[in-house]
């Protein structure tokens, strides 16, 4: 997985120092209640995309370990290769 340049923020790390907030002892009742809002907001938008597009990304890759792959069978190997070629991967 890459990791966001530094204009965009990794909305799992978002969460987590959300989360980090609304258990510190220290942070007011107000900054709970905000990072709570704000976690509310972010469940199943881009967190739940990004790990889809990771899954497709490890799916492909083992594709394309598959075809280097000396045990692995000629019709495994050409159902690799058409998997990839329509996943525009190859």
């Amino acid at each position: 997985m890459s990791a966001p340049s530094h204009n965009e923020k990794d909305p799992e790390r978002v969460a987590a120092g959300l989360k980090a907030s609304i258990h510190n002892p220290h942070v007011s009742k107000e900054a709970k209640d905000s990072a709570t809002h704000r976690l509310d907001e972010m469940a199943g938008t881009s967190t739940h995309e990004s790990k889809e597009t990771e899954h497709e990304h490890h799916i492909m890759a083992g594709y394309k370990a598959a075809l280097k792959n000396p045990n692995v069978s000629k019709e495994a190997k050409n159902h690799a290769k058409q998997a990839l070629k329509e996943h525009g991967a190859l």
